[in-house]
């Protein structure tokens, strides 16, 4: 099988990668996993921006108290949403690592951000992640007036196990008339927890997210195997992908999850919702958060416009 081609600056931060010595994080107990993880994943983000107010507030969420991240961008009342779901294979990833990205959301997208730190495996198994994102949907339809928000005027985003809920929210909001998305942001989501699809054999191995750590989150995720068979686990499993919300579906050409998002955007398509699909061909999964490197500066922008084009 040739060699799939590596873009130069993927090169380049792969070999970064590869000459940190950090062990692999399924080799790990979580608690080192995330430490690792999370440093990481702040190390090569982008610098944070001032925005003009952020504020942690605590709803009620089916496990307790769930924790918010409110990025407000300018003074204003019936500000149009962003709902922001981090990833890191369900198991690790907070409102920290993704900080600064929503900051550039809320500036640029000249939206609210909201940021969800839902619980995680594998404390917390699926689908207690699904639960507390639905929950902060309900509460943004019941609160939007006090908060300064829209809840006609809402997008859904995540990157990553962060896409993957993203997907899955779109669906569980379908129909609703007290709150409307407007627009799905899917970054690299995984929509099949099976892990079937040929990209897994084809790029399992040597572009950061790899088979093994795969497995490694979905062991950490799922209850059991047959979690994986929960659309709202793998959302390419509904039966029905009509009246969902347009998607801005974006895909790297060297992730194991590369073939089953390009099936998610197909079949979006094919049931007429509209989908802008980019697929940054020899970049790995996590490029996103590369703030240096052009695939990043790309993504981002498209994203930026996405919003300001779907909420204003």
């Amino acid at each position: 099988m040739t060699a799939p081609w590596v873009h130069p600056e993927a090169r380049v931060m792969l070999d970064r990668i590869a000459a940190s010595g950090e062990p692999p994080l399924e080799t790990l107990a979580v608690v080192d996993a995330r430490r690792i993880a999370d440093e990481r994943v702040i190390r090569t983000n982008i610098a944070p921006e001032p925005v003009h107010a952020v504020r942690d507030v605590e709803i009620a969420g089916p496990g307790g108290g769930l924790r918010l991240r409110i990025y407000t961008p300018s003074e204003g009342r019936a500000l149009p949403v962003l709902l922001y779901l981090h990833g890191g294979g369900w198991t690790v990833g907070n409102l920290d690592t993704h900080d600064p990205q929503c900051r550039r959301f809320a500036n640029r997208g000249g939206c609210m951000v909201i940021s969800v730190d839902y619980r995680l495996a594998p404390e917390h198994r699926f689908p207690a992640a699904v639960e507390d994102m639905l929950a902060t949907a309900d509460w943004l339809a019941a609160n939007a007036a006090t908060i300064g928000a829209d809840p006609q005027r809402v997008a859904v985003a995540g990157d990553s196990s962060g896409g993957t809920l993203a997907a899955t929210l779109g669906q569980l909001l379908r129909g609703r008339s007290d709150i409307r998305l407007r627009l799905q942001v899917l970054i690299y989501p995984g929509t099949d927890l099976r892990m079937a699809s040929p990209s897994y054999t084809r790029l399992g191995q040597g572009f950061f997210l790899t088979k093994t750590k795969m497995e490694w989150f979905i062991r950490n995720y799922l209850r059991s195997p047959a979690d994986a068979e929960d659309p709202r686990a793998s959302p390419l499993l509904v039966g029905d992908f009509s009246n969902l919300p347009p998607a801005l579906l974006i895909t790297a050409g060297l992730d194991p999850l590369l073939d089953e998002g390009v099936e998610y955007g197909e079949r979006l398509r094919g049931a007429g919702v509209a989908v802008e699909h980019v697929n940054y061909e020899g970049w790995p999964h996590g490029f996103f958060f590369w703030a240096e490197t052009s695939a990043a500066a790309d993504a981002n922008a498209r994203i930026e416009a996405a919003l300001r084009a779907a909420l204003h």
